[in-house]
């Protein structure tokens, strides 16, 4: 295997072992305020594409819709690799939402039917002037299918979120240009990149590299200290605030844009 490359297992094992052996979250449904998730049965791409976990940077996300620092009011908004949709679902619940929220994920039964599910489940919280669809997609394949939805074949997405995507080496090619293909053109069009500290530093700086050479500038954001407690105001099932705190603090995030 490449030195570059991540093999699940071992990347499972790291964020178990960095967040002290314990699971993210142990309940079946996973609920975040009123939302209640699945996540996708541990069998086939679920389990080698790691759908089958929620990690912490889905969480990290989550916080940081509840406080208002992703802006996506009556934007058009895409998830790659979704997973569970947790950052994409909260948005469609906001006062003020995203016009539109498309969740994709790879085009495997198991994946893409937990997804739609959650959308399902929770269509009835989803605000009104928001439109929320979920669609298969794997990266670098034609993105026509899923630029329809924003209402112009030319316009792409003001908003592209990325949590914990960053994990397999050979993957970032193809994520890059994915990002490219779906982002808007627009000079406050912006992609939200967030990984785990169990993924490797090199990995990272990989994905930064080949998104600075398609043309795309990456600034990370730090938390300041008053800001690294979790300071999230719904209720997270299993999780107390020294819990989510603690998987907060296991997060690095990047805003990019086109350069």
């Amino acid at each position: 295997m490449d030195s570059g490359q991540e093999d699940p297992a071992d990347i499972l094992n790291d964020a178990l072992e960095f967040l002290g052996g314990s699971r993210l979250v142990e309940d079946e449904i996973i609920k975040y305020g009123d939302l209640q998730l699945t996540v996708a049965a541990k069998e086939g791409k679920a389990n080698t594409l790691l759908a089958d976990h929620l990690f912490s940077p889905g969480l990290f996300f989550a916080e940081r819709i509840e406080r208002g620092l992703l802006a996506a009011h009556g934007l058009n908004v895409i998830e790659l690799g979704a997973g569970c949709a947790l950052p994409s679902l909260l948005l469609s619940t906001l006062a003020i939402p995203p016009a539109t929220i498309v969740v994709t994920d790879y085009p495997d039964p198991g994946i893409l039917g937990n997804l739609a599910r959650n959308v399902e489940r929770n269509s009835h919280l989803v605000s009104a002037g928001c439109t929320v669809r979920c669609c298969g997609y794997e990266w670098g394949t034609d993105v026509a299918p899923l630029l329809a939805p924003t209402g112009s074949a030319g316009q792409g997405y003001d908003v592209v979120i990325l949590s914990d995507l960053l994990h397999f080496h050979s993957s970032h090619p193809v994520l890059v240009w994915s990002i490219d293909a779906l982002l808007s053109r627009s000079p406050e069009a912006r992609a939200h990149v967030a990984a785990g500290n169990y993924t490797k530093p090199e990995l990272c700086d990989n994905f930064l590299r080949l998104s600075a050479e398609a043309g795309f500038i990456f600034d990370e954001v730090f938390s300041s200290d008053e800001e690294r407690e979790w300071l999230g105001s719904s209720a997270v099932g299993g999780l107390d605030k020294i819990a989510l705190t603690t998987r907060k603090a296991a997060c690095r995030y990047w805003a990019g844009r086109r350069g």
